[in-house]
């Protein structure tokens, strides 16, 4: 049974940055896209707004392009979101996902996931 485990949230001033981390995790090896999704603006459903291939390739959302870096570390077993110039509007809870179908597709959405993490909450003011 896959377990993902976020991190790294909290409350953080407009221009602030944060880290998440999700892991350790057995995903972050072998073929799995990996991801980090948060609520779609004005609905109840998640989009991702970065993942990485297996391979190392990255795609994210235009939202956070430029701001947002996502990374792992398979030593560790960790996938990690880098998230600076942090703005009110990327408050939200912020969801690690394992096993996203479609890796190069540009576009993600709550069915392409095979697992989910909690969720850790991120307060931008």
């Amino acid at each position: 049974d896959v377990q993902l485990v976020e991190s790294g949230g909290g409350s953080v001033q407009a221009g602030g940055s944060l880290r998440l981390s999700c892991g350790p995790t057995g995903l972050t090896s072998g073929t799995y896209c990996m991801g980090w999704f948060r609520r779609t603006p004005g609905k109840a459903a998640r989009e991702g707004i970065a993942v990485m291939d297996s391979d190392g390739t990255t795609r994210y959302a235009e939202s956070v392009k430029g701001r947002f870096t996502i990374s792992k570390d398979v030593a560790k077993s960790t996938l990690y979101l880098q998230m600076n110039s942090l703005k009110p509007e990327d408050t939200d809870m912020y969801y690690c996902a394992g096993d996203v179908i479609d890796c190069g597709g540009g576009h993600y959405t709550e069915a392409f996931v095979g697992f989910w993490g909690q969720g850790t909450q991120v307060t931008v003011s």
